[in-house]
């Protein structure tokens, strides 16, 4: 039977580095089909490997002032707990760019990667979408929002009826040589956006 079925451990509150709320201001997103998982043999929530397939990138969105969040909310279901998954972003922009890659997010699946402003957690960086990954469920613009000076409110979310099977999975990237740290995972990532396809 699974390790998951009974608890292990306990944890105990940060004394040095409490916990910090909130996301950095940048989100990884790509294709679901464009970029090859690996797992961690034990532990299926730890993600040790991206890798392209035929040369595709990951995409990186930046904000400011807090303009990205992240949810993940368990849910009951006849055969176990499942979860949805949601970020939550604006794009302060607007242009037939902007507008083509909204379709492209509402029509295809995507995965999307959140770095936390918590780093002194082995989920400092997290992946969304794993198993059944996410569409553009909200695009909602209004010409006269002074907070986004008229640009789009976006929201991803799990497709109807396909909940992920676990909470968004921990990325931990090792370097050619070493163990894998917060600034190795952040390398890898950074490594992918400068592919070209």
């Amino acid at each position: 039977m699974s390790i998951y079925n009974k608890i292990n451990t306990g944890f105990q509150l940060g004394v040095d580095e409490p916990i910090t709320s909130g996301i950095e201001d940048v989100i990884y997103i790509f294709n679901q089909d464009d970029i090859a998982i690996t797992y961690d043999v034990t532990n299926p929530l730890i993600i040790t490997g991206l890798t392209s397939v035929n040369g595709a990138m990951i995409y990186k969105f930046e904000g400011t002032n807090n303009s990205f969040n992240t949810m993940s909310k368990l849910t009951k279901t006849q055969v176990g707990p499942r979860y949805t998954e949601e970020i939550d972003f604006n794009i302060a922009g607007l242009s037939i760019d902007i507008k083509t890659q909204l379709m492209a997010m509402g029509y295809g699946r995507l995965r999307a990667i959140a770095v936390n402003n918590y780093k002194s957690s082995d989920s400092a960086i997290e992946l969304f979408g794993a198993v059944n990954g996410l569409i553009l469920t909200d695009a909602e613009r209004n010409a006269a929002d002074e907070t986004l000076d008229g640009g789009y409110k976006l929201k991803l979310t799990n497709p109807d009826k396909l909940k992920e099977p676990y909470p968004p999975r921990a990325i931990s990237i090792a370097p050619q040589s070493g163990p894998a740290t917060y600034t190795s995972t952040i390398a890898a990532l950074e490594a992918l956006i400068l592919v070209k396809a």
